[in-house]
């Protein structure tokens, strides 16, 4: 998983009815876009995250 200043980190939701965590990618801390990355969700909370498998990167290039 590789990711981009501006990137969009996706969590799906993991139960039914739960609905996906958007935010922006506002740090990439790991070597060459790799995880950690420092986000920055909709409510405006900042965390430092290393995604799972429940996850997804859109890049800002390409949003779906």
């Amino acid at each position: 998983m590789r990711a981009t200043v501006g990137d969009r980190l996706v969590q799906h939701g993991r139960v039914v009815g739960q609905h996906d965590k958007v935010a922006e990618i506002v740090e990439v801390m790991g070597p060459k876009g790799d995880p950690p990355y420092r986000v920055r969700f909709e409510d405006g909370h900042e965390a430092v995250c290393s995604p799972g498998p429940d996850s997804e990167i859109r890049h800002r290039n390409h949003q779906h």
